[in-house]
């Protein structure tokens, strides 16, 4: 299978650069995976695909202000840090640049309160890095740091929280779970009131999600590594709805990696933390999501393979078409996609 089957074209203006006014308002594809039927729908009629004792999983990780700027002791060069994962404690992965200043050894001052030494380089360049700092650490990144936005953002963020799901909770992602930015608090009481159960797991979004497949062929293609964590409580109710025989519902591509990883180590879904490099694409067998909310993804990407391993190639590939030539929003900030 090769990575340009799954290329598509996109005209530039369909790359949403905002978020719509009210997050609900957002339009929504919704394919039928059996059948390929189109329907061009609003988010807010998601409630109308839902029925009682479905449970909707959704990916409660918020996204840090990953970004800092800094300077080496006694220099005025300005040098970029982007924080990828946290490895343990104060130690942290991260992308410098430039990176030729930032040997083993390096200093970094951020403020009086923050700074980081440089601990080690890892083969593809990445630093290993211990942060020193005065207070709690989040709270210093809320003061210091800049929301992380996807490089086909050419626009400013108004507002900081446009780029956090209502229910983000656990603070670790550099990207934000974009199919829940669709949701309203109101509209998860309208949800949850017609007896839908709410549950949620954490996976910290990576850097990786951003880059394309390079490789020729998919199969070649390595995966980055994310942190996750679904607690007891979650999958009892995703056990019980399926032994109820009710559908779970899978809110964007990070809680499908999640549910299809955690049942791949386990075979069942079970308490679990650690980290996943699954590669999900055509040929997948999905275990745990009966439907999902995704939005539309970059060409070549890792994520439309995902989405194509849900339904065909094929299928996703047409109703793509379709999208653009209905003007459809694309990418983080874009339309909807319910697959069911």
């Amino acid at each position: 299978m090769k990575t340009d089957d799954f290329d598509y074209y996109l005209p530039e203006e369909l790359i949403a650069q905002h978020p719509t006014e009210k997050r609900d308002h957002a339009r929504m594809l919704v394919l039928d995976k059996k059948t390929g039927k189109i329907e061009d729908k609003y988010f807010y009629d998601i409630i109308d695909y839902l029925n009682c004792g479905d449970v909707l999983v959704m990916n409660d990780t918020r996204v840090i202000p990953a970004r800092l700027f800094g300077h080496r002791e006694n220099k005025e060069e300005t040098i970029e840090v982007f924080i990828l994962n946290n490895i343990e404690g104060k130690t942290w992965e991260c992308l410098v640049r430039p990176g030729k200043k930032m040997k083993i050894g390096t200093k970094l001052i951020f403020s009086d309160d923050l700074s980081l030494i440089v601990k080690d380089i890892k083969d593809d360049g990445n630093r290993i890095v211990e942060f020193e700092y005065q207070g709690i650490f989040n709270e210093i990144l809320d003061k210091l740091g800049n929301v992380p936005l996807p490089p086909y953002i050419k626009e400013e963020l108004k507002e900081a929280e446009d780029y956090q799901t209502v229910y983000s909770k656990n603070p670790g992602s550099v990207a934000a779970p974009t199919a829940g930015l669709h949701f309203t608090k109101e509209l998860l009481e309208k949800i949850e009131s017609k007896g839908i159960k709410l549950a949620y797991l954490t996976l910290n979004v990576g850097l990786g999600t951003f880059r394309p497949v390079s490789v020729e062929d998919v199969s070649d293609h390595k995966m980055h590594s994310e942190f996750y964590t679904i607690s007891k409580e979650t999958c009892d109710i995703i056990n019980k709805a399926h032994e109820n025989g009710n559908k779970v519902i899978a809110t964007g591509t990070t809680t499908i990696r999640t549910l299809e990883s955690v049942y791949k180590k386990c075979g069942k879904l079970c308490e679990s933390s650690g980290w996943t490099d699954i590669f999900i694409y055509p040929g997948f067998k999905y275990e745990v999501a009966d439907a999902m909310i995704t939005n539309f993804h970059l060409p070549k990407s890792t994520l439309i393979m995902l989405v194509a391993a849900f339904t065909s190639k094929e299928m996703i590939l047409d109703t793509y078409k379709y999208a653009v030539e209905q003007k459809y929003r694309f990418f983080s900030f874009g339309d909807a996609m319910f697959i069911h």
